[in-house]
């Protein structure tokens, strides 16, 4: 009996369905999130785009999603997340609804990728929303899976340049409205908010969590593991086509596969990091990183740069998992807004991270700069993790345990 007791509070009711309501709601987000990337060839086929308005095109989602995911982190913590998650869902079809009936030109397409990118701040949604429910020892394991739902980016490059071929590019977005409806469905009936949680603190409690350094540590390391995944996400494709000459069907099929194995490693980091500490696997993971950025800036052949980028989203990925062991660790009560700060700042990342490469093939003509310059920014966050754990007792590697959370990391 007493057995049976501490399964039912490890695992209350409510707790499954929640996690998967949270994975099917940040799924369709992120789907839409970088819908304009997927359809970015057809696009600028159409529009007559340069590499530069290619990259502001496909970068504009990620940035105003970025920049959501703060206030509604905020109104996740205030109002519940299964209430927010709803009412973002209905907002999609707006964005969605001008794309496919509107004939529109590049201003506007900036406007709808705007609102487009509405569905990037699931991310401070969603996460929460499961992670409540859950006790420290399982963040890192219930985190992955709840975020895998960033797998929606596969979708897109999978199905959007195919859809786009047979129907035009506008429909797309019609064609997406029908899985948002059954996924605003099935998150109503599925997702429950724990009733512990529901009550946001104080709001100088806030202001006290803003003042926190780990934060800002959390937010830098974010930026270059989710940065990463969403930025070569949405770019891709451009990249594929301009370098090269890949149709948009067959640059979408090497993303798809490259997000794919991102985000379904994405729980493996998190479960590597419960394991053996999220500071010691993070480290590892950013090694990869560096190492995969530096190769690709030789612009190998195709048959070499296509699998090294497939592992450089892998590796992304499972830093992704790595980073949100961490945060739930450290801010348990403050998880929405905390979550939606650093989510936001992997989400500029992801706007950064086209801009540099793009930028830099519109002045001299390659690519290879700017992978230099990723790889760069990559180290600089290795090497600020390693002094982190060298200076300051909160993130010193210790093995992860399995106890009530305590004012330090337990990495």
């Amino acid at each position: 009996m007493p057995l049976m007791t501490m399964r039912k509070e490890e695992t209350p009711a409510g707790a499954k369905s929640t996690v998967l309501a949270s994975f099917l709601h940040f799924d369709m987000c992120f789907t839409i999130w970088v819908l304009l990337g997927s359809l970015s060839i057809p696009i600028t086929q159409s529009m007559g785009l340069n590499p530069f308005l290619q990259t502001l095109m496909v970068a504009t989602p990620t940035l105003s999603g970025s920049l959501m995911r703060i206030p509604m982190g905020f109104l996740g913590d205030r109002f519940g997340g299964r209430r927010v998650g709803i009412l973002m869902l209905v907002f999609l079809f707006i964005p969605l609804t001008l794309g496919w009936l509107v004939n529109i030109n590049f201003p506007t397409l900036l406007c709808v990728g705007l609102m487009l990118g509405v569905g990037g701040s699931s991310f401070s949604v969603a996460l929460p929303l499961a992670s409540r429910w859950y006790p420290p020892s399982k963040q890192g394991i219930v985190m992955g899976i709840s975020a895998a739902g960033n797998i929606g980016v596969v979708f897109a490059n999978l199905l959007a340049p195919t859809l786009a071929k047979a129907y035009g590019w506008h429909l797309v977005f019609g064609i997406t409205m029908i899985p948002l409806a059954v996924i605003l469905l099935a998150f109503t009936l599925l997702a429950k908010n724990n009733p512990d949680f529901i009550r946001a603190p104080e709001q100088t409690r806030y202001a006290t969590v803003l003042a926190k350094g780990d934060l800002w540590w959390l937010c830098l390391l974010y930026c270059i593991t989710f940065g990463g995944f969403v930025g070569l996400g949405t770019f891709l494709p451009q990249f594929f086509h301009n370098q090269y000459k890949l149709t948009a069907i067959n640059a979408g099929y090497i993303t798809a596969l490259a997000t794919f194995m991102g985000s379904t490693f994405r729980p493996l980091g998190g479960y590597l990091s419960d394991k053996f500490g999220g500071v010691r696997a993070l480290t590892c993971v950013l090694l990869l990183v560096v190492i995969t950025y530096a190769i690709a800036a030789f612009l190998l052949p195709l048959a070499y740069m296509a699998p090294l980028l497939v592992l450089g989203v892998l590796f992304l990925g499972m830093g992704n998992g790595c980073v949100f062991q961490l945060v739930p660790q450290r801010f348990r009560l403050e998880i929405g807004i905390v979550t939606g700060i650093v989510g936001a700042f992997g989400g500029v990342g992801g706007f950064v991270l086209p801009l540099i490469l793009g930028s830099f093939k519109q002045t001299s003509g390659s690519y290879a700069t700017g992978w230099l310059v990723l790889a760069g920014l990559a180290l600089l966050a290795l090497i600020m993790l390693r002094l982190l754990v060298v200076t300051q007792h909160s993130w010193r590697t210790t093995r992860a345990t399995t106890v009530a959370p305590a004012p330090e990391y337990q990495v």
